[in-house]
């Protein structure tokens, strides 16, 4: 059967999720604990965005095929096999990744390619006052202070659908088109600085990518309309900024009605390409 895991976790001691060989990684650290808890081994999960080293998670989603016997094995008298594999995983795993929740997957779900959209935030302190010795290792501390007018001008400019290879590391076959939903910036009551970025999907180093570039324009460094002009030339521009990965956490992957899962998986696996191609 098919389990959903939500999860997060404190990036700063991992590289990344995606397992590598000798390296500590969420996927690897997670498919270990699995593995102990159902005694199984080959565990592998599928995620809905595999973050990069640094990289936090409050609402990381994942999935599991496992085997209901193993699950069943699970249970105990006051706790059926999913809650008690959720409460036995945090007693295997290290308390810098936590799963908030397991529970049966619906028909059609697929972690990574039902999702609709994932948010990212990422978190700055431009002021002396917002900068917070406790909040080092999730909060980006900006030497200059930031115009939120500059920076909400030039993200408008890059909402919707375009080929984002200016602020992607390509992959081979990979795709760098995506829809851009959302990307807006507020200061909170702390002084810190937030931008949320929203998308169908993102390429990697995508968000720290933009992020990068809109903060030349919120110093003053870039007029608003370079954010546009890096976009529209469709290659890695070495003035753009990659910043630092511990200021970026995953905060929600959201998915469509149950009776949709399949059908968005479907539309999801399908290459897309820049919109600009398609009219040519």
């Amino acid at each position: 059967m098919r389990l959903r895991l939500d999860l997060a976790y404190d990036g700063s001691g991992f590289h990344g999720w995606a397992r590598q060989p000798g390296l500590r990684t969420v996927q690897g650290e997670l498919e270990r604990a699995l593995d102990t808890v159902l005694r199984t081994s080959g565990t592998e999960l599928t995620v809905a965005g595999r973050t990069d080293t640094g990289v936090h998670a409050r609402g990381q989603v994942c999935h599991v095929d496992v085997d209901e016997d193993r699950l069943a094995a699970a249970a105990t008298r006051r706790e059926a096999g999913v809650e008690a594999l959720r409460r036995r995983l945090d007693g295997v795993l290290d308390p810098d990744v936590r799963v908030h929740r397991v529970q049966p997957a619906p028909e059609g779900f697929d972690a990574r390619f039902s999702a609709l959209w994932r948010r990212y935030a990422y978190r700055v302190a431009d002021r002396p006052g917002a900068v917070d010795p406790l909040a080092r290792q999730h909060v980006l501390v900006w030497p200059r202070p930031l115009d939120l007018d500059a920076l909400q001008d030039a993200s408008a400019l890059l909402l919707g659908e375009h080929d984002f290879a200016a602020f992607c590391k390509r992959r081979e076959g990979a795709t760098t088109v995506r829809r851009l939903l959302e990307l807006g910036w507020e200061r909170r009551d702390d002084g810190v600085v937030e931008a949320t970025v929203r998308a169908d999907a993102f390429c990697h180093s995508m968000v720290r990518s933009l992020v990068g570039c809109l903060l030349a324009v919120g110093e003053g460094r870039r007029p608003v309309a370079w954010a546009s002009e890096v976009l529209r030339a469709a290659v890695r521009n070495p003035a753009v900024t990659v910043v630092a990965p511990h200021g970026l956490v995953l905060e929600h992957v959201a998915y469509p009605a149950v009776d949709e899962l399949a059908a968005r998986a479907r539309e999801t696996r399908a290459v897309r390409v820049s919109p600009a191609a398609s009219t040519s």
